[in-house]
């Protein structure tokens, strides 16, 4: 065996050892797999947007409508799919979206006008809706709940690496190839993660029963396991070191909103009211959708803005991105075991408290890199503040569950599909808009050519753009702040539903 496989070996083993065994670890890297898809495609549209604008013949507003208009039907689509996601079986519904979403991908690289391109994106988005809240459900149901925040953290990473694809592999492709060939590519990793997830992943029962503790192997096995039927009461609730904090400071729940019966039965006309009646899933919301809001339109106009404001070639423009998005995984994996350090020492709020400095601290470095001059230094601030924007997401993302019954956990994160996406979907398009206003380039007068070119002004558009859409980030700091006074109430609240049911 040469030295090369047997390091490679035994980084995959501390890795599998880390994540809590070889069960775990092919959960973890198929759901990261399935949101890698999901940025990639949104990273994919920014990569080659260099080479759509002259190709047909679109401005900045057009180019962000693509992004749009997917997320818009995404919305749409969301609650259905949150119904569907409670009711029938979770492996299977994400595998068939897949497949589509692969479709749709693909017939994309085939569009030979802007009017095309945009109908495929419109089926895109259908299909997509159907990630955040199966993954959502089956994280729920696959681990033990002290142990969320770090999982969301590896799982959350997938939207790291697919970040990474759009951005590198994609505008590495339109570079070399066309922009159409990196749609095609981009489509055929789908097919081989569908055919994954029905063949390898078993669905798992609801409300915890048949989770994958730590050292577990065979993951039909595991998930089969029968002793989980066997588990006394206290064990689902006595596991979550949030609700532990709580019942230690006498926090009682909510009387009023204390759950008698299954949430799982609950009909969506008072199950919609009930998610949106608690508080602090409110504010978790809200800020949520502010934050992917502004990592929406980086997301579509970064390479573009690098490329005008800094004078930086395609090549170059790709590589910082690279960067940013190794600041962005450090981040993830960083947050969740610093919050559950914290919550072990007593700060009951820590799944509040992280995200809310993280979304204040991200908008402070960003101010100083996107007004930079220079790019070398500018870079420093690029990737400290992609750290600080993906260190909020897996404490918010564990801190839904906390607050929810397990029977309303795939409506409840459809509602937060739907308003999330909405300021995801309006996002690149203001983006985009505000940038040309500010440049004085109307989006049918983006110049024509066969070279990628891009208008004069650009540049200084998305500057003006950009520093003005921070001020989403400094808001969604804001009322998280606000949300960790109503938290550990909700939390105890959802604890006491769960015993009900």
């Amino acid at each position: 065996m040469s030295a090369a496989r047997w390091g490679a070996g035994q980084v995959q083993a501390q890795v599998v050892d880390a994540v809590g065994g070889p069960a775990r670890a092919r959960v973890i890297l198929l759901f990261g797999g399935v949101l890698a898809l999901n940025t990639a495609d949104a990273s994919t549209v920014g990569a080659v947007a260099a080479q759509l604008e002259p190709d047909l013949h679109i401005g900045n507003t057009k180019v962000g409508l693509l992004t749009s208009v997917s997320l818009i039907v995404g919305a749409l689509a969301a609650i259905p799919i949150g119904i569907l996601v409670d009711r029938i079986h979770r492996v299977r519904l994400l595998s068939i979206s897949i497949v589509l979403w692969s479709v749709a991908t693909f017939a994309g690289g085939l569009s030979g006008t802007y009017s095309h391109l945009l109908l495929s994106r419109l089926a895109l988005g259908a299909v997509a809706a159907t990630a955040g809240p199966a993954i959502a459900s089956l994280t729920g149901d696959y681990f033990p709940v002290r142990e969320r925040v770090k999982v969301y953290g590896y799982i959350l990473s997938g939207e790291i690496a697919g970040s990474a694809v759009g951005f590198l592999v994609s505008g590495a492709i339109a570079g070399l190839l066309s922009w159409r060939w990196a749609f095609f590519a981009l489509s055929l990793p789908g097919f081989w993660l569908a055919r994954a997830l029905w063949r390898d992943l078993p669905e798992p029962r609801r409300g915890g029963t048949s989770r994958l503790e730590r050292g577990a192997v065979d993951l039909v096995a595991a998930a089969e396991n029968p002793a989980g039927d066997q588990q006394p009461e206290e064990f689902v609730r006595d596991d979550e070191a949030a609700q532990e904090a709580v019942r230690a400071r006498g926090i009682r729940p909510d009387p009023e909103l204390v759950l008698t019966e299954d949430a799982a039965g609950m009909p969506l006309r008072r199950a919609v009211p009930y998610v949106l009646r608690v508080r602090t899933n409110v504010e978790l919301i809200i800020s949520s959708a502010l934050g992917y809001f502004f990592l929406a339109g980086l997301q579509t106009f970064a390479v573009v803005f690098i490329r005008a404001h800094y004078g930086a070639s395609q090549t170059t423009a790709t590589g910082v991105l690279g960067l940013l998005v190794l600041g962005a995984l450090v981040g993830t994996l960083v947050s969740g075991p610093l919050t559950d350090w914290l919550l072990r020492r007593g700060l009951i709020s820590a799944r509040i408290w992280v995200p809310a400095i993280s979304y204040m601290v991200a908008a402070v470095l960003l101010v100083f890199g996107i007004i930079n001059t220079s790019l070398t230094p500018a870079i420093w601030f690029f990737m400290a503040g992609a750290a600080a924007l993906s260190a909020a997401n897996p404490p918010l993302d564990a801190a839904r569950l906390d607050i929810m019954p397990p029977g309303l956990w795939g409506r409840a994160e459809s509602v937060r599909t739907v308003l999330r996406t909405v300021g995801q979907a309006i996002a690149p398009l203001l983006f985009g808009a505000v940038a040309d206003l500010v440049a004085g380039i109307a989006p049918e007068q983006a110049p024509v050519g066969t070279k990628p070119a891009l208008p004069p002004g650009t540049g200084r558009g998305l500057e003006v753009s950009f520093l003005l859409m921070l001020i989403a980030l400094a808001a969604a700091g804001y009322i998280l702040l606000r949300a960790r006074r109503t938290y550990p109430q909700d939390v105890a609240t959802a604890a006491a539903s769960a015993s009900n049911a």
